[in-house]
């Protein structure tokens, strides 16, 4: 039997990951709406990913080098899922370029492909915003 693409998320990388991991925002989202902190959704979303069966590691330390040398500071994004979707929370009203620029270095440290940003913060619904490097 030949396997079809599902629709628009099995036609790019890591697509099902990433269509799974927005069912996950978007059930935190329905169920709190917009106004917490940024904590406040971590936290949810984290045992919506349990609840999901989504594998995933919680602010990992990414490491960063230069010329070889590794720096005494380190980049910690919310969540890596899958080991190999990073995932970056906001609950901001707008988004601004150094949002999306913080996850394309997030990216880079952690030598990933696919971010997705997620927004909390603007109604009525949460915002998600596929990156790639």
């Amino acid at each position: 039997m030949v396997h079809e693409p599902h629709e628009k998320h099995e036609r790019f990388l890591h697509g099902e990951e990433v269509f799974r991991i927005q069912g996950a925002v978007f059930e935190v989202n329905r169920i709190l709406g917009a106004g917490f902190l940024e904590a406040i959704y971590q936290e949810s979303l984290a045992l919506e990913f349990r609840a999901r069966g989504i594998e995933f590691v919680e602010q990992p330390t990414l490491a960063v080098d230069y010329k070889g040398t590794r720096l005494q500071h380190a980049y910690v994004p919310d969540f890596i899922c899958f080991g190999r979707v990073l995932v970056e929370l906001k609950a901001l009203v707008a988004l601004a370029p150094e949002h999306r620029a913080q996850v394309l270095n997030y990216l880079k440290a952690a030598k990933l492909r696919v971010g997705l940003l997620v927004n909390f913060g603007c109604a009525p619904k949460a915002r998600v915003e596929r990156l790639m490097m």
